[in-house]
């Protein structure tokens, strides 16, 4: 498998990985929500070794979310594109951060008893354009 690539919204961030260690997940915890704004952060586990950053590095951010965990952002455009507990052999590359196509589909969603009441999974309606 070739390197995957991601980057941050601004490209002054960019980082290079072997491949995907662990399955992704889809987290609904009630940081990641925050710190993403989003209902839930589409995540997965990467060795140390086959993660590097390529360049940026100098822009990236650091907030220690809970005791021990951090998130690294970019500085400029506020992209979240890993989070790391110093401890453990694996960091947590928010996948959507990804430039290139990991060929995984998520495996789990984690974290759901944080689920907020207004997250619907199934809908068939189309959203109006000026919503997206």
């Amino acid at each position: 498998m070739n390197n995957l690539h991601g980057s941050c919204l601004c490209k002054a961030i960019e980082y290079e990985l072997d491949r995907l260690d662990m399955p992704i997940s889809h987290c609904h915890c009630h940081t990641c929500r925050k710190a993403h704004a989003a209902a839930f952060v589409s995540t997965a586990g990467v060795m140390r070794e086959h993660f590097r950053w390529i360049k940026g590095q100098d822009r990236l951010s650091t907030y220690e979310s809970s005791p021990g965990k951090l998130r690294h952002f970019c500085s400029i455009c506020g992209s979240h594109l890993m989070a790391e507990r110093l401890a453990q052999t694996h960091v947590i590359v928010r996948v959507a951060t990804l430039d290139d196509d990991p060929k995984m589909t998520p495996q789990a969603h984690i974290w759901t008893s944080h689920d907020v009441s207004w997250l619907e999974y199934e809908s068939n309606e189309k959203c109006p354009e000026w919503q997206t």
